[in-house]
């Protein structure tokens, strides 16, 4: 969802004021032209573009959260939070008509004032840009490797090509974002990338079906031990333990800052009802089966990035070629991710450093450079960070749950317009319980954990 309204009525003033409102619409005659040509996106395309936005990087995790929790109580809370999802961007949708707002931020502005839509800008700018760098990241372990401890784990182009400079590390994700980031990168429209979404959720959906024909031939085989079906509550660390995945869930369905945008282009504004829903149970669909799939092809020794399981001999028939399959199907997914989620980004950044300018779609410099700039963070983070990893483990569940939690349980608890119903209040309520009591417990496990790794040793 965007922090500055966008509005698909292509005729506009040239003001400033609308210009905010509508920063990647056109302002221009010649602008408006070419805008008129775009009938409003399809029904189709905004499922699967919020779906993308949806399946990130959170699918990997999810099956080591069956580890946690057991296969009943895990593919439960997979669901709850499908439903608290749904709620909460039902939360955004409904007051945001109440108070004629067109976008997250302005829903917020509207609800808490400027300073409001600020912290708004700051959690999708911390969310975002974690999330950006962490994809990259990922898609240089799987094709280029990585040194972890003084051991080698080889890449997918290194291990089919040997080692060169054009499969080194740097040059793989210099090549990627040149040649795929900032083509997809430059579409001032969030529907044309209708098509790069559709492929991304197809990749995500052949790593279930590969992972499943793996752990059914196992099965069949007898290769693979039932499943734990109920957490572990041996000891209070265990029970602590089950508060640590809420922040993995509630980061698996964050999509609200793209919800607003893809609204806005629709034919028909009143089906992005329809269009979260459709995209909450095919992204909920995928998550269970993957959950299901990968916990019992790996057992309690799946690891928390489940994809790091695939980097193993897996004791079957091609199992080298399915490992490769498995992990560049992913890496292409994270692609074409990339996009999606940078897209809400930009325009944050542009209504932070520009909250006064004409609309981005009138300045194709200010579009340019905000791209080029942002993108180059991101790549940069990739490239020479290297604790990245643990400070998104901190900022990135913080950020994720504000923005799909905090803030819109907020925004019903303030109600301005005297508009929320008990039950409305009641749910929020739970929402900020939750996600309050669950980040700190998780924010505690992670720092614990940190210590302890890098505790001198005795």
């Amino acid at each position: 969802m965007t922090v500055v309204d966008v509005t698909p009525t292509p005729t506009r003033s040239s003001s400033s004021s609308d210009d905010v409102a509508a920063p990647l619409l056109p302002t221009s005659q010649g602008d408006k032209d070419a805008y008129d040509e775009f009938n409003g996106a399809s029904f189709s395309g905004a499922v699967f573009n919020l779906a993308t936005t949806i399946i990130g990087a959170g699918i990997m995790a999810l099956p080591a959260t069956m580890k946690i929790l057991g296969l009943v109580l895990g593919i439960t809370m997979i669901v709850v939070m499908a439903f608290l999802t749904d709620a909460s961007i039902e939360f955004l949708l409904r007051f945001s008509k109440i108070k004629r707002s067109r976008s997250y931020g302005g829903l917020m502005g509207d609800s808490f004032g400027y300073p409001g839509k600020i912290l708004l800008q700051v959690a999708i700018l911390v969310n975002n840009i974690g999330v950006l760098i962490v994809y990259m990241i990922i898609i240089g372990d799987v094709l280029a490797g990585k040194s972890e401890d003084g051991i080698h784990h080889y890449g997918v182009l290194e291990g089919w090509f040997g080692h060169h400079w054009w499969n080194a590390r740097f040059a793989v994700l210099l090549i990627t974002t040149l040649c795929v980031f900032a083509p997809l990168a430059c579409f001032k429209r969030i529907d044309s990338l209708r098509y790069t979404s559709a492929l991304s959720v197809a990749l995500a959906v052949i790593f279930l079906v590969i992972t499943a024909g793996i752990s059914i031939m196992k099965l069949i085989s007898g290769g693979v031990a039932m499943p734990r079906l109920l957490p572990d509550f041996s000891d209070l660390t265990s029970f602590g333990n089950l508060f640590t995945v809420v922040p993995v869930l509630v980061t698996a369905f964050i999509c609200h800052y793209n919800v607003h945008s893809i609204q806005n282009e629709l034919d028909d504004p009143e089906q992005i009802r329809p269009v979260v829903r459709s995209a909450l149970m095919l992204c909920s669909s995928v998550y269970i089966m993957t959950s299901i799939f990968g916990f019992l092809l790996f057992g309690d020794d799946t690891l928390d990035d489940v994809l790091a399981n695939f980097d193993t001999d897996l004791g079957i028939p091609f199992g080298s070629f399915l490992n490769d399959a498995v992990r560049v199907s992913y890496a292409l997914h994270l692609m074409l991710v990339f996009p999606i989620v940078f897209y809400p980004l930009r325009i944050n950044i542009d209504g932070l450093l520009f909250p006064s300018a004409p609309s981005l779609s009138t300045s194709n410099v200010r579009f340019g450079c905000l791209t080029a700039g942002l993108i180059s963070v991101i790549f940069l983070g990739a490239n020479f960070i290297p604790s990245i990893w643990d400070a998104f483990q901190f900022t990135g569940a913080t950020a994720a749950v504000c923005l799909g939690f905090i803030f819109p349980a907020s925004i019903i608890l303030k109600d301005r317009h005297s508009r929320a119903t008990g039950r409305d209040t009641t749910l929020a309520i739970f929402m900020i319980v939750l996600a309050v009591l669950s980040n700190a417990i998780a924010i505690y496990s992670d720092a614990y954990a940190l210590f302890k790794k890098n505790a001198p040793r005795q």
